[in-house]
């Protein structure tokens, strides 16, 4: 991937995790029925992707993301 996918996957994978937390916090609505969808699980997945993809950023800017040598 290059530079400008991996930054605007990122964009959209912290926005979706802020929004999915967002409403995954707020507090239950009886009167609306359960919720359909599970909040916190997209939240947990937006986040782990968009740790992946910064990891993914560094390698392609140039740092090391794995040990050298002992």
């Amino acid at each position: 991937m290059d530079l400008s996918l991996t930054l605007t996957l990122l964009a959209v994978s912290v926005a979706v995790a802020v929004f999915s937390g967002w409403r995954g916090a707020r507090p239950p609505d009886l009167s609306k029925g359960p919720r359909m969808a599970p909040w916190r699980f997209i939240m947990l997945v937006a986040a782990a992707l968009a740790f992946l993809l910064l990891i993914h950023l560094a390698s392609t800017l140039g740092g090391r993301t794995y040990p050298t040598s002992y």
